[in-house]
């Protein structure tokens, strides 16, 4: 019936589009008016057609309708976050993210009446321990348990490795070959100011190390799958950042398929931290709704939402019911999980998506041509270029051109906000030595809002 039905219409080109727009435009320049350029240099058309594409675009080969629904638990007493996770999961999470600081934490209790059958579980340990993860690896579980290690991650955020480059790789080898997982701390780069073509080729560049290592410490018989997660954050920007998870699954196939481990990707996302805003705080509420629509249609496998108080106020019960029903109302009210890849096909999305991964592309082999990604990093260039694109955003936010509600656009005057902060939500200046400068991760309205504090 549909096809009949389209049969009846005659096809209009992209050409005729355009002259119909030129038209209504009664001598205004077309590129002037209508065509912007992005913050990666994409240059976005007022509408896309097929004839765009020589090809129909492919299926992404996502399936955004299988996402986990994911809590995080920062883990202080076991038996604590235990009841904490539990409560979780019957009220609607599918996945559990524990945030581990000490190797004193007991495993046994913190997963104690967890059913590791139904529940994934991810485990992001704040130190890098050989035995810790040995204990974790022999753990049962269908639906799979994943450890976050990164080491270069570590070293990006803080500036130091764990303990030293040799040391530290030495372990990752083990904690890799025993727990057949590790993960790229994707969001730092977004939530410092990165650009999405910075994010994708840093993620990428960061992401080979690992590969280059692995390929001769593992051997090539093995048989062995790898899953590597990547914990991304997403913005706002919707359709883009639908396009950078996508390109981020296309840009690691394309990578991985070089070496003769077998990779899997697995996409962890959160909402980002850069928009978000301590005064009119409920507006925090909406930017988490469509950066967790992003997620989920971008193609994550997993997706943990934050709380709308989450930057000024400790964690509490009403905060973490909120951001877990934003999630379900998404999957069960909204029916995301009843459409497989409802991004697939739109002629909008699949370009952006290529074109973000061809610049991404391009970024990443001029990182590998000037000694891969830690040489950038000793060598400040990666810190410098996040630094540039994080300047460039905080122009246009001090301008108005970015825009962020309740902070540059319509603020609330009488709102206070110093007596109802529980958590400092700045960036922390610690005096310390560090092998190279971090990566510090800053929202856009930290400097608007502590001139607003002073005047309280």
């Amino acid at each position: 019936m549909s096809n009949s039905l389209f049969n009846e219409f005659e096809p209009v080109s992209a050409k005729q589009w355009k002259q119909k727009i030129q038209f209504d435009l009664k001598g205004a320049d077309y590129n002037d008016t209508l065509v912007w350029t992005s913050n990666e240099g994409i240059q976005v058309k007022p509408f896309y057609h097929a004839d765009d594409f020589k090809t129909t675009p492919k299926l992404s080969g996502t399936q955004a309708s299988q996402f986990k629904i994911c809590d995080a638990i920062f883990v202080q007493h076991a038996g604590k976050s235990n009841k904490n996770a539990i409560s979780a999961i019957n009220s609607g999470a599918e996945s559990l993210k524990f945030i581990i600081p000490s190797e004193a934490i007991s495993i046994e209790n913190l997963l104690k009446n967890i059913d590791l059958d139904n529940v994934s579980i991810h485990f992001e340990l704040q130190f890098l321990s050989e035995k810790f993860i040995k204990n974790i690896s022999v753990i049962p579980a269908k639906t799979g348990i994943h450890i976050n290690t990164d080491i270069i991650g570590n070293l990006s955020k803080t500036g130091n490795w764990f303990s030293n480059l040799k040391e530290d790789f030495s372990k990752f080898e083990t904690v890799v070959t025993t727990s057949k997982s590790f993960s790229i701390d994707l969001s730092l780069y977004q939530n410092a100011g990165a650009n999405m073509v910075q994010q994708l080729a840093y993620a990428l560049a960061h992401a080979n190390e690992y590969f280059n290592h692995l390929e001769n410490a593992i051997p090539s018989k093995s048989n062995t799958q790898i899953t590597v997660t990547f914990n991304a954050s997403v913005g706002t920007n919707y359709f883009f950042e639908i396009a950078k998870l996508r390109a981020l699954r296309l840009l690691f196939d394309t990578i991985s398929s070089a070496y003769s481990i077998d990779y899997n990707c697995h996409i962890f996302t959160t909402p980002t931290k850069r928009n978000k805003a301590i005064y009119d705080y409920n507006t925090n509420m909406l930017r988490t709704t469509t950066e967790c629509m992003c997620a989920i249609l971008g193609g994550s496998d997993t997706i943990c939402n934050v709380s709308y108080d989450a930057v000024f106020h400790k964690k509490n019960e009403f905060g973490t019911r909120i951001a877990r029903n934003q999630l379900l109302i998404l999957k069960h009210e909204s029916y995301f999980d009843a459409v497989a890849n409802p991004s697939d096909g739109s002629y909008y999305i699949e370009t952006l998506t290529h074109q973000l991964a061809e610049k991404a592309l391009i970024l990443f082999k001029d990182i590998e041509v000037n000694g891969g990604f830690l040489k950038q990093l000793k060598n400040n260039t990666i810190q410098r270029k996040i630094k540039e694109s994080a300047a460039k955003e905080q122009e246009q936010f001090n301008l108005g051109e970015e825009i962020i509600l309740g902070s540059n656009k319509h603020p609330n005057k009488n709102d206070k906000m110093r007596a109802d902060l529980e958590l400092y939500p700045f960036v922390k200046k610690q005096h310390r030595k560090t092998l190279i400068e971090p990566i510090i991760e800053k929202r856009l309205t930290e400097n608007l809002e502590q001139e607003r504090l002073k005047k309280e």
